[in-house]
């Protein structure tokens, strides 16, 4: 006989709780709220763009559940999240994501995660953006935050901005309008934030295979906790704001500028560096695929439209 413990004793074993676990309607509440107000943003620029032969865009919202493991013993294994998807005349392809979700940790990536070593159960809620603008003189942007539970609390998330033409004076004023966003951000609570993420984004939004930086950065962190876990989600909540503030603006600044076929070629071909990165290095999306996510809401990144030379 077996003197191992079932998958049910082991799932059912005590674990230590982080203060996190006091915050998950809070953060889940937060994370919905703010998908509504950015999509509000998203429509309000759809609305302002002059082109009465194309109508404005609007999200479709579709809801989607975790099937949950029938053997497992935790009965709020599942959760599910919403996919709100326009596409648009100002943005060709845009996804805002929200999720919650729960469950367990399969054994070959429990070593990954802070914490699921000795009790693998997990819970998880966060929002997740990218949108692909129409014009290529209009810069492309991801963004997400979210907060995850094992028998360890952390927040992670970010956003970086991706001009078709990054070298132009236009994408450098764009892209120093967007880090200065994030700056405030993190100054408000702690200096060391700003240059610390912006360096971390530089070095994991960065394509190994073709030695080059997929966009202009902002900021990306991971694993945040500082012991103070108010703070620390008001930090995260600070992040979003900064996103909101200016990533609309910079759309609306740009979206009726002209431009001409070959930009838009070049477009499609810059675009197909997204792809790749996405694909081969993202660590969200192979979370995502890890644990159940729902595969349309995970590759919602990937553009409409794209071509490799």
């Amino acid at each position: 006989m077996s003197t191992q413990p079932s998958r049910a004793e082991s799932s059912a074993a005590p674990s230590p709780r982080p203060p996190h676990d006091a915050l998950r309607a809070d953060a889940q509440a937060w994370f919905e709220g703010l998908r509504d107000r950015i999509c509000g943003a998203f429509e309000a620029v759809e609305d302002a763009y002059p082109d009465p032969d194309r109508p404005a865009g609007r999200f479709e919202r579709t809801a989607w559940t975790r099937p949950a493991d029938e053997k497992a013993a935790d009965a709020l294994e599942g959760g599910g999240g919403v996919i709100s998807l326009m596409r648009g005349r100002v943005l060709e392809k845009v996804g805002v994501n929200v999720s919650t979700v729960q469950g367990e940790f399969s054994p070959a990536f429990r070593a990954s995660i802070p914490g699921a070593e000795q009790d693998p159960r997990f819970w998880a809620s966060g929002i997740s953006l990218v949108a692909h603008p129409r014009s290529p003189l209009v810069p492309a942007a991801h963004f997400n935050t979210r907060m995850l539970i094992t028998t360890r609390g952390w927040f992670g998330g970010g956003g970086d901005i991706t001009p078709m033409f990054p070298d132009s004076a236009e994408a450098r004023h764009d892209a120093a309008q967007f880090h200065a966003a994030f700056r405030d951000a993190c100054d408000r609570h702690d200096p060391a934030y700003y240059p610390r993420y912006k360096e971390w984004c530089d070095r994991y939004f960065f394509l190994p295979h073709r030695n080059e930086p997929r966009g202009l950065g902002g900021i990306f962190y991971d694993h945040h906790d500082t012991g103070d876990v108010a703070a620390d989600f008001a930090f995260t909540r600070d992040v979003g704001e900064a996103f909101l503030s200016i990533y609309p603006h910079i759309v609306a600044s740009r979206m009726a500028q002209p431009w001409t076929p070959a930009e838009r070629e070049h477009q499609l071909v810059r675009r197909g560096r997204y792809v790749e990165f996405n694909l081969i290095h993202d660590r969200g999306t192979l979370f995502g695929l890890k644990t159940g996510g729902n595969v349309d809401a995970i590759l919602m990144s990937l553009p409409p439209e794209v071509r490799w030379p």
